[in-house]
């Protein structure tokens, strides 16, 4: 048995559904070589039950084998393939061909669990807003408006200072004037969803202490009247921050916030861009209006009382107290905090139905017009109760709350370890890919984990090691998930993948921020990127990555945008691999075929009807020749492949050159940390 020949995935090609009602027809098929003489049967996991395959097609190099089942429920399987000769058993699973079942490997299907096509190899772009541009000088948080953790906040009047050890309260003004004057830069880098860091009323800059979901914070968009003190130097409350009252709960300023922000969104829809919103709904802020510890809305007036302040507010059961004497009340710090965060107080879901129900509704408000954002990034959204069965339960609520309103919204979750219980079609649509991209591909460029804490050599270049756990974790993820998973490379709550290069272990307090810039691999980002736009799933850039920033792990990843001064070679290389990512049906949506996966060298294809891609990353120092396989991708073997682009240590070359395939491989010279893509198309 050829077993290099054996393949098979989830993709439309392999796997067919019919749905009548909720009755699925489904056909599943299999690819061995033509010369085999093979028994193939479909082991269902669910029913114990082995389904014989039959062949359908032969070309001039492969055989399809096919079957043909009904089913209602989700179904897993593996391969069973048998030589007719011989009588050697091999099973075929995600990871490929084996001697022994691995389960834990299986192909799924969940019939009628559908994901938003335009989601499906989105190129999205992820906006840390306080940190990307100032566009309103108006709308500024000031040194001085209110006290955060204790201390004054503070706004940095030079956009380019690095971010300090307490960065917290320190504020840039980016806002969402300064996104919009950059819509076209957007474009031309080939972005078509926005994820924007949380953009809800909140006292700190990364907002993920939210204080009220029912409006977009003013010092983000307009605020429309002003007023109020700033605080005295020796303050030691925020009972005296008229400024910041005014601004944050002013309903006027409130309902002018809005009303920006549904312009903005109608723009951005204007220029082709979907909008994903940050939902934090596992814990709120203390600033939050329903708990009022600093007492804001209390002071401001025509707002219900807040939790710390009386048992008898509304929204006493929203959390839990440890002590519900009366008097406790008012200001009882007693409230749980999620992680024992007191500024992030930790909502109780199970006590209040009128709690879930409010969220809810803050999960239908936002797709609604005016507004009309197309889906929700769900922060921790596994930690939202206290319990995994009510979790499971709320996101099912939620799922089916969201899809009524709008059925092409996307929600995805932040989410570690396998997130295979809630992509179950009833709950997330996907989840931001940390285990099936971020965690893997680090290892296998740099030897660095994900946010610089620790670093293992051997397991750089070790492209065995990186399939075992991309495979394992593709095996999590259905394939409607796996092709809106949100791929990365960087993001706010880890270190920048370009500081990564430089082998550095540590964080910003230990380091200093210009440890962070030391002894970085540009030709190690560029292999990088390469892979984050022809891997299947949603690439997405986080701002500034795409121009050199550097930073360890939050809050140094946090650093503000380098207009003026970015490297505007890097953003070029991003552009074209954007371009030839949204033009390639096959980097975009196509099935993805292991080729070569060994010391310093990882290679895999990319296929889509007739169209195929090849790629290569080569992590060693020593050059060499090396015979990539691209006979696996295709039966008919295109008389010509491009290579359309080739990055290597001092450069990159995106010219068009056309390769002739000896037997059905490439021949490649690679040099010290090179990667390249191949496109070719199969004869009709």
């Amino acid at each position: 048995m050829d077993r290099n020949a054996f393949f098979s995935d989830t993709n439309e090609h392999y796997v067919t559904e019919w749905m009548q009602g909720t009755c699925c027809t489904l056909r599943v098929r299999f690819r061995a070589a033509l010369a085999d003489k093979l028994r193939v049967s479909l082991l269902l996991q669910e029913r114990e039950e082995a389904v014989s395959l039959s062949p359908v097609r032969g070309g001039s190099r492969f055989r399809e084998y096919a079957c043909t089942f009904v089913t209602e429920s989700p179904v897993s399987w593996l391969f069973l393939i048998e030589d007719g000769e011989s009588g050697e058993k091999l099973y075929y699973d995600r990871r490929g061909a084996s001697a022994v079942a691995r389960t834990e490997l299986c192909f799924q299907h969940i019939p009628g669990f559908r994901t938003p096509d335009w989601a499906k190899g989105a190129v999205m772009y992820q906006i840390f807003v306080d940190r990307f541009r100032d566009g309103d000088l108006t709308n500024v948080v000031e040194t001085d408006e209110y006290l955060y953790i204790g201390l004054p906040v503070q706004h940095i009047e030079n956009w380019d200072e690095k971010p300090s050890a307490f960065d917290v309260g320190y504020f840039y003004g980016g806002d969402l004037a300064g996104v919009r004057e950059k819509f076209a830069y957007l474009k031309d880098l080939g972005v078509e969803v926005i994820y924007f860091n949380p953009l809800f009323v909140s006292p700190s800059n990364h907002k993920y202490d939210t204080q009220d979901y029912d409006h977009i914070d003013p010092h983000l968009t307009i605020i429309a009247e002003d007023g109020g003190e700033l605080l005295a130097p020796d303050a030691g409350d925020n009972l005296n921050a008229t400024r910041y009252q005014k601004r944050s709960a002013d309903r006027k300023n409130l309902e002018a916030s809005d009303r920006f922000f549904a312009e903005f969104v109608a723009e951005a829809h204007r220029f082709g861009f979907r909008i994903l919103l940050d939902g934090v709904f596992n814990h709120c802020g203390s600033f939050h209006k329903w708990l009022d510890r600093e007492k804001i809305y209390a002071r401001e007036g025509g707002y219900a009382p807040g939790a710390y302040l009386t048992p008898d507010s509304p929204y006493r059961k929203y959390f839990v107290f440890a002590d519900n004497r009366p008097e406790a009340w008012p200001d009882n710090q007693s409230y749980d905090g999620w992680w024992n965060n007191d500024t992030l107080p930790k909502l109780n879901y199970e006590a209040s139905p009128e709690l879930a129900e409010h969220i809810l509704e803050i999960g239908e408000k936002w797709l609604k017009p005016p507004y009309q954002v197309d889906g929700w990034r769900l922060d921790v959204a596994a930690d939202l109760g206290h319990s995994p069965d009510y979790n499971h339960r709320f996101w099912q609520r939620f799922r089916s709350r969201v899809k009524a309103v709008r059925e092409d919204a996307l929600i995805l979750a932040e989410h570690y370890g396998s997130p295979a219980s809630w992509l179950n079609g009833r709950e997330w649509d996907s989840v931001m890919n940390y285990d099936g991209f971020m965690e893997p591909v680090s290892w296998f460029l740099t030897g660095m984990e994900k946010h610089s804490d620790s670093r293992d050599t051997g397991l750089r270049g070790n492209g065995a090691h990186f399939w075992d756990k991309m495979s394992l974790a593709m095996a999590k993820l259905p394939e409607p998930s796996l092709h809106t998973a949100m791929n990365q490379l960087s993001n706010h709550d880890h270190s920048r993948f370009l500081t990564r290069t430089n082998g550095r272990v540590g964080r910003l307090a230990e380091l200093g921020s210009a440890a962070a810039e030391e002894g970085v691999q540009l030709s190690v980002m560029r292999q990088a990127a390469l892979m984050l736009f022809t891997w299947p799933g949603a690439p997405t850039m986080y701002y500034g990555d795409e121009v050199g920033v550097c930073g360890f792990t939050d809050p140094d990843s946090r650093r503000s945008y380098p207009w003026g001064h970015e490297n505007l070679e890097l953003l070029e290389y991003h552009r074209y691999l954007s371009k030839l990512h949204r033009n390639s049906a096959a980097l975009r949506r196509g099935s993805l075929i292991p080729l070569l996966m060994e010391q310093d060298l990882v290679c895999y294809g990319r296929v889509y009807g007739r169209e195929q891609a090849l790629i290569f990353v080569y992590t060693g120092a020593e050059e060499k020749l090396l015979r990539l396989p691209y006979w696996k991708l295709a039966d008919s073997i295109p008389q010509g492949v491009r290579r359309v682009m080739l990055t290597y240590e001092n450069g990159y070359n995106v010219g068009h050159v056309r390769y002739v395939l000896e037997d059905g491989m490439i021949l490649v010279y690679v040099t010290q940390n090179s990667a390249g893509i191949y496109l070719g198309t199969a004869p009709s």
